[in-house]
């Protein structure tokens, strides 16, 4: 059976690319899923285009039309959310549980973003000066480019689109290349609410060719991005040059402390979710596990046993508990930091290899060092693969300096039953989301997606923070005699 092929959408008009790409299944590499159009620069201008049209008139309309698309929206998504899961476990290699989690979670965040629409944005203040009235309005900022990863293909567009889209603001839309088909189910969805032509807009392809051309767009407002920080700089020198909005969410290099009074089970249980489910590709996963002298022997033995049983295989397969790896390229990069891991001095504790039984995917075995220190590049790089490495440390004061010694600044984790140094963790820790008893990698689709240092920059993501991007002020002053 041939392979469905799948086009771009552009003001209004379903459009062939320049050429297609296939997208295959990582847990079986004889499954094409089917072919996705490659998108050119000429695209984007086109799409542009028809959103800057497109946006004369979104702007202007009711916060109740934009409300009731987006809760269309979001209720053919939760309705869906079985075939929308299937497709991402199927393309991404997620597990089948966490995929159709994913997928009611991007419908939830359509519904919740669909009330932000009939918030006030008109809030005022009384003057210094007499006989004068003074108010603050927020309008949206234009066209939004959004430009999305791999690893979460459903909520991060959703946590971006919604709010671009209720704040009145039309959209081009780029999807990574490795998940078009969550994409373009998800476009189609957005699609099918009736939005005027133009508002939104879909064009896959290469970064290098569609999303440059979006950063670059002269009529593109802002840019909302989610990837690496080494792309991520260089969107934000582009935007920084050309006066636009920038909204980045880049790596992590996330610290889990666990402390001696820390419950065992739960300190294990935490470490391996944070660490292990979605393949470790998330960039609040618990890849730095810090763990002081007396409970350290304990957690690397009883994380070793837990890693042994946990089952590696298809993301469909509804028994297994961690897929595969992404891609070819991404395995391979995981191998070579196994590789620098080792070269270091680091314990291999236990997995590191591929699953030699399961050769038609991209298959890894979780992988956990030990005996690691902070200055290995396996604890100060992002290596984005089910790789997590131990150090031990003497205390909660020097756990707390190792965590807050990296460049990122997403998330950070502390297992302990003293509620004292959980305050104090939480006050001090160099990051923009704080867990505590929890895993690194959970969050509440309500509330601020935020770090600090090289993880953000711009305002937060997701809840009623999202405002400060998809939106700009404007102070009028009416003075009366």
């Amino acid at each position: 059976m041939t392979a469905k092929t799948f086009a771009n959408h552009i003001a209004g008009s379903w459009v062939t690319g320049y050429d297609t790409a296939p997208n295959i299944n990582p847990s079986e590499l004889t499954d094409t899923i089917g072919h996705y159009a490659l998108g050119s620069a000429d695209d984007v201008f086109q799409a542009v285009d028809a959103a800057s049209t497109a946006f004369k008139t979104w702007s202007k309309s009711t916060s109740l039309m934009r409300a009731e698309a987006l809760d269309k929206i979001g209720t053919e998504i939760v309705t869906r959310k079985d075939e929308l899961g299937d497709m991402l476990a199927r393309e991404e290699g997620k597990t089948l549980r966490e995929a159709t989690g994913e997928a009611h979670r991007a419908g939830s965040l359509f519904k919740y973003f669909a009330t932000e629409a009939y918030r006030e944005t008109v809030s005022g203040f009384r003057s210094i000066r007499e006989n004068v009235e003074l108010e603050v309005r927020r309008e949206p900022i234009g066209v939004v480019g959004i430009i999305t990863p791999w690893n979460f293909p459903l909520a991060i567009p959703a946590w971006k689109i919604a709010p671009a889209l209720a704040y009145g603001n039309t959209v081009v839309f780029k999807p990574a290349e490795l998940v078009q088909g969550s994409a373009w189910l998800l476009s189609d969805i957005i699609l099918r609410a009736g939005l005027p032509a133009g508002v939104f807009n879909l064009v896959m392809g290469h970064g290098h060719d569609v999303g440059q051309a979006i950063v670059d767009h002269p009529n593109v407002a802002g840019v909302s991005f989610t990837g690496s920080t080494s792309v991520g700089k260089r969107i934000g020198a582009a935007l920084f040059q050309r006066g636009a909005r920038m909204q980045l969410e880049m790596g992590g290099k996330n610290p889990l402390i666990v402390l001696d009074d820390a419950d065992l089970d739960l300190a294990v249980d935490c470490a391996v979710q944070g660490a292990y489910f979605s393949t470790g590709q998330r960039c609040t996963a618990s890849s730095r596990l810090i763990v002081t002298q007396g409970i350290h022997d304990k957690f690397i033995e009883a994380m070793r046993n837990r890693l042994l049983e946990l089952k590696v295989g298809d993301a469909r397969n509804p028994k297994t508990q961690m897929g595969p790896v992404v891609s070819a390229e991404q395995l391979q990069i995981d191998e070579k930091y196994i590789q620098i891991g080792c070269d270091e001095g680091a314990e291999l504790l236990c997995g590191g290899t591929r699953l030699e039984a399961m050769a038609n995917g991209y298959y890894l075995t979780p992988t956990l060092f030990a005996s690691s220190s902070n200055e290995m590049r396996i604890n100060r790089e992002e290596i984005f693969g089910p790789i997590a490495a131990v150090q031990c440390v003497a205390s909660y004061d020097e756990a707390l300096h190792v965590a807050n010694d990296t460049n990122y600044g997403l998330s950070g984790g502390i297992i302990t039953s003293d509620i004292n140094r959980q305050r104090h963790f939480r006050d001090n820790a160099q990051v923009g989301m704080v867990q505590i008893n929890l895993p690194t990698a959970g969050m509440d689709f309500h509330a601020p997606f935020t770090g600090k240092k090289s993880s953000s920059y711009g305002p937060p993501e997701k809840g009623g923070y999202a405002r400060e991007f998809f939106t700009v002020s404007k102070v009028v002053h009416e003075g009366h005699r």
